[in-house]
Protein backbone atom coordinates (compact mmCIF):
# COMPACT_ATOMS: atom_id res chain seq x y z
CA UNK A 1 0.00 0.00 0.00
CA UNK A 2 1.45 3.64 -0.86
CA UNK A 3 0.53 7.17 -0.45
CA UNK A 4 0.89 8.81 -3.39
CA UNK A 5 3.29 11.13 -2.13
CA UNK A 6 6.23 10.57 -4.20
CA UNK A 7 9.83 10.52 -2.20
CA UNK A 8 12.42 10.84 -5.02
CA UNK A 9 12.99 10.38 -8.34
CA UNK A 10 15.20 7.91 -9.78
CA UNK A 11 16.73 6.70 -13.00
CA UNK A 12 16.21 3.75 -15.25
CA UNK A 13 20.06 2.47 -15.54
CA UNK A 14 19.64 -0.94 -17.21
CA UNK A 15 16.86 -2.47 -19.13
CA UNK A 16 17.20 -6.11 -19.71
CA UNK A 17 15.06 -8.57 -21.76
CA UNK A 18 14.43 -11.47 -20.19
CA UNK A 19 11.37 -13.05 -22.01
CA UNK A 20 9.70 -12.32 -24.72
CA UNK A 21 7.50 -9.49 -22.83
CA UNK A 22 9.52 -9.93 -19.25
CA UNK A 23 12.12 -7.29 -18.29
CA UNK A 24 14.39 -6.75 -15.15
CA UNK A 25 14.85 -3.04 -14.53
CA UNK A 26 18.04 -1.51 -12.83
CA UNK A 27 17.22 1.73 -11.27
CA UNK A 28 19.41 4.60 -9.35
CA UNK A 29 18.13 5.83 -6.00
CA UNK A 30 18.86 7.79 -2.87
CA UNK A 31 16.14 8.11 -0.58
CA UNK A 32 14.21 5.03 -1.04
CA UNK A 33 16.96 2.69 -0.23
CA UNK A 34 18.09 3.99 2.80
CA UNK A 35 16.05 0.90 4.89
CA UNK A 36 15.56 -1.31 1.77
CA UNK A 37 15.80 -4.88 2.36
CA UNK A 38 15.07 -7.50 -0.33
CA UNK A 39 11.49 -8.48 -0.72
CA UNK A 40 10.40 -4.93 -0.32
CA UNK A 41 8.00 -2.97 -2.67
CA UNK A 42 8.35 0.09 -4.12
CA UNK A 43 6.13 2.18 -6.69
CA UNK A 44 8.29 3.08 -9.83
CA UNK A 45 5.71 5.58 -11.72
CA UNK A 46 2.99 4.08 -9.41
CA UNK A 47 3.45 0.36 -10.51
CA UNK A 48 4.20 -1.43 -7.42
CA UNK A 49 7.60 -4.20 -8.03
CA UNK A 50 9.20 -6.06 -5.88
CA UNK A 51 13.13 -5.53 -4.76
CA UNK A 52 15.16 -8.60 -5.68
CA UNK A 53 18.42 -6.90 -5.71
CA UNK A 54 20.21 -3.77 -4.27
CA UNK A 55 23.03 -1.81 -3.73
CA UNK A 56 23.90 1.61 -1.75
CA UNK A 57 22.11 3.74 -4.86
CA UNK A 58 20.81 0.92 -7.38
CA UNK A 59 17.59 -1.62 -6.90
CA UNK A 60 16.80 -4.03 -9.43
CA UNK A 61 13.04 -5.54 -9.82
CA UNK A 62 11.44 -7.61 -12.41
CA UNK A 63 8.12 -7.00 -14.56
CA UNK A 64 6.38 -9.41 -15.71
CA UNK A 65 4.24 -9.58 -19.22
CA UNK A 66 1.26 -8.35 -17.79
CA UNK A 67 2.47 -5.75 -16.19
CA UNK A 68 4.31 -5.01 -19.27
CA UNK A 69 1.00 -4.49 -21.57
CA UNK A 70 -0.92 -2.79 -18.74
CA UNK A 71 1.07 0.08 -18.07
CA UNK A 72 3.69 2.94 -19.83
CA UNK A 73 7.18 0.82 -18.77
CA UNK A 74 6.53 -0.58 -22.31
CA UNK A 75 7.54 2.40 -23.46
CA UNK A 76 10.85 2.85 -20.40
CA UNK A 77 14.40 3.56 -22.45
CA UNK A 78 17.44 3.42 -20.59
CA UNK A 79 17.59 7.10 -18.64
CA UNK A 80 14.39 7.21 -18.02
CA UNK A 81 13.50 9.22 -14.47
CA UNK A 82 10.87 7.48 -12.50
CA UNK A 83 8.46 8.29 -10.04
CA UNK A 84 9.72 6.15 -6.75
CA UNK A 85 8.02 5.39 -3.26
CA UNK A 86 8.51 3.28 -0.62
CA UNK A 87 5.56 1.06 0.56
CA UNK A 88 3.98 2.69 3.80
CA UNK A 89 4.36 2.29 7.23
CA UNK A 90 2.17 2.30 10.26
CA UNK A 91 3.42 4.54 12.07
CA UNK A 92 3.91 7.56 9.20
CA UNK A 93 2.04 10.27 8.74
CA UNK A 94 -0.47 9.63 5.46
CA UNK A 95 -0.82 12.65 3.37
CA UNK A 96 -1.89 11.25 0.12
CA UNK A 97 -4.97 8.80 -0.83
CA UNK A 98 -4.74 4.60 -0.28
CA UNK A 99 -2.69 3.78 -3.74
CA UNK A 100 -2.21 0.10 -4.21
CA UNK A 101 0.38 -0.09 -7.15
CA UNK A 102 -1.60 -1.61 -9.04
CA UNK A 103 -2.82 0.31 -12.38
CA UNK A 104 -5.81 0.34 -13.88
CA UNK A 105 -5.30 2.01 -17.20
CA UNK A 106 -3.00 4.35 -18.97
CA UNK A 107 -4.13 7.75 -20.20
CA UNK A 108 -2.97 9.77 -22.57
CA UNK A 109 -1.97 13.78 -22.58
CA UNK A 110 -3.67 15.56 -24.82
CA UNK A 111 -2.93 18.83 -23.28
CA UNK A 112 -0.66 20.65 -21.21
CA UNK A 113 -1.14 24.09 -20.67
CA UNK A 114 1.02 26.70 -17.55
CA UNK A 115 -2.55 28.75 -15.86
CA UNK A 116 -0.46 31.21 -13.38
CA UNK A 117 1.44 29.14 -10.78
CA UNK A 118 -0.41 25.99 -11.59
CA UNK A 119 0.23 23.93 -14.42
CA UNK A 120 -3.25 21.86 -16.40
CA UNK A 121 -2.92 18.56 -17.56
CA UNK A 122 -5.95 17.15 -19.62
CA UNK A 123 -5.20 13.60 -20.05
CA UNK A 124 -7.81 11.10 -22.37
CA UNK A 125 -8.82 8.02 -20.60
CA UNK A 126 -10.57 4.43 -21.42
CA UNK A 127 -14.04 5.54 -21.86
CA UNK A 128 -14.72 2.31 -19.99
CA UNK A 129 -12.77 4.33 -17.11
CA UNK A 130 -14.98 7.79 -16.45
CA UNK A 131 -17.64 6.49 -14.33
CA UNK A 132 -14.52 6.02 -11.63
CA UNK A 133 -13.67 10.28 -11.26
CA UNK A 134 -15.41 12.63 -10.25
CA UNK A 135 -14.54 16.24 -9.51
CA UNK A 136 -12.56 16.99 -6.31
CA UNK A 137 -12.12 12.80 -6.47
CA UNK A 138 -8.52 11.32 -6.29
CA UNK A 139 -6.44 9.85 -8.62
CA UNK A 140 -2.70 8.42 -9.24
CA UNK A 141 -1.18 9.43 -11.70
CA UNK A 142 2.49 7.73 -12.25
CA UNK A 143 2.33 6.91 -9.03
CA UNK A 144 1.46 10.69 -7.72
CA UNK A 145 -2.15 11.61 -5.61
CA UNK A 146 -3.85 14.30 -7.08
CA UNK A 147 -7.26 15.99 -6.91
CA UNK A 148 -9.30 15.96 -9.93
CA UNK A 149 -10.09 19.52 -11.20
CA UNK A 150 -12.65 18.81 -14.17
CA UNK A 151 -14.09 15.93 -15.70
CA UNK A 152 -15.85 15.86 -19.30
CA UNK A 153 -17.57 12.77 -19.98
CA UNK A 154 -17.85 13.36 -23.99
CA UNK A 155 -13.75 14.00 -24.77
CA UNK A 156 -13.47 10.99 -22.05
CA UNK A 157 -10.84 13.22 -19.94
CA UNK A 158 -10.22 14.55 -16.75
CA UNK A 159 -7.82 17.71 -15.63
CA UNK A 160 -5.74 17.91 -12.54
CA UNK A 161 -3.51 20.78 -12.01
CA UNK A 162 -0.06 20.93 -10.83
CA UNK A 163 1.48 23.17 -7.70
CA UNK A 164 4.88 24.13 -8.49
CA UNK A 165 6.46 21.56 -5.57
CA UNK A 166 4.72 18.41 -7.83
CA UNK A 167 5.97 19.94 -10.99
CA UNK A 168 9.67 19.78 -9.89
CA UNK A 169 9.51 16.93 -7.29
CA UNK A 170 7.99 14.69 -10.15
CA UNK A 171 8.56 13.77 -13.30
CA UNK A 172 4.66 14.82 -14.50
CA UNK A 173 6.37 18.09 -14.73
CA UNK A 174 8.21 16.23 -17.84
CA UNK A 175 5.47 15.24 -19.49
CA UNK A 176 4.52 16.37 -22.94
CA UNK A 177 1.49 16.74 -24.97
CA UNK A 178 1.36 12.43 -26.09
CA UNK A 179 2.97 11.17 -23.10
CA UNK A 180 1.58 8.22 -21.90
CA UNK A 181 0.82 7.79 -18.13
CA UNK A 182 -0.18 5.20 -15.25
CA UNK A 183 -3.77 5.37 -13.93
CA UNK A 184 -4.90 4.12 -10.76
CA UNK A 185 -8.10 5.25 -9.87
CA UNK A 186 -9.55 5.56 -6.35
CA UNK A 187 -10.36 2.33 -4.90
CA UNK A 188 -13.50 3.75 -3.17
CA UNK A 189 -14.71 4.65 -6.42
CA UNK A 190 -13.73 0.81 -7.62
CA UNK A 191 -15.58 -0.78 -4.30
CA UNK A 192 -18.65 2.05 -4.82
CA UNK A 193 -18.89 0.98 -8.65
CA UNK A 194 -18.91 -2.94 -7.95
CA UNK A 195 -21.50 -2.89 -5.33
CA UNK A 196 -23.93 -1.27 -7.63
CA UNK A 197 -23.01 -3.08 -10.57
CA UNK A 198 -23.94 -5.99 -8.41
Amino acid sequence: MFTGIVEEKGQIKMIEQVSDNGIQLKIAADKVLTDVQLGDSIAVNGICLTVTTFTENEFQVDVMPETMKATSLASAVKGSKVNLERSMRVDDRFGGHFVTGHIDHIGKIIRKEQVENAMYYDIQMPRESMDLFIEKGSVAIDGVSLTIFAVDDDLFTITISLIPHTVSETILGEKTVGSIVNIECDMLAKLVQKQTRG
